[in-house]
């Protein structure tokens, strides 16, 4: 994974969600990615912690949206290897998240893994 692009999405994947824009969200994922965070456990009670396509997993952004209306990002550092990106971030209350994402053949996110700082 090339640096540039590495930066460029991190850039616009952090710009997308300080938008609250769930569209320009979901762009940077293909349609059945799979998405695994222990956010998903909470805001979802999903005890697995996954969720798999767009449509089940914008729902459950759309009720993280709704639950969190002054959600803002704060992009600290980008790392790339192969085949994937992993970006640190500050989000919601200052809580520092890690997200690795895997991307397929047309630079679109296949999986996507979060990790949230403890409280």
């Amino acid at each position: 994974m090339e640096k540039s692009f590495a930066v460029d999405f991190a850039n616009d994947w952090i710009s997308a969600w300080n938008s609250h824009d769930l569209i320009r969200i979901l762009s940077h994922y293909s349609d059945d990615f799979e998405m695994a965070s222990p956010m998903i456990v909470e805001i979802m009670a999903n005890s697995s912690g996954v969720l798999k396509g767009k449509d089940a997993v914008g729902a459950y952004w759309a009720k993280a949206l709704q639950m969190v209306p002054n959600l803002r990002f704060e992009l600290m550092m980008v790392c790339a290897g192969v085949n994937s990106i992993t970006i640190q971030y500050r989000g919601v209350g200052g809580r520092i998240a890690v997200e690795v994402f895997s991307f397929g053949l047309d630079r679109k996110v296949t999986k996507a893994h979060a990790h949230y700082e403890e409280k």
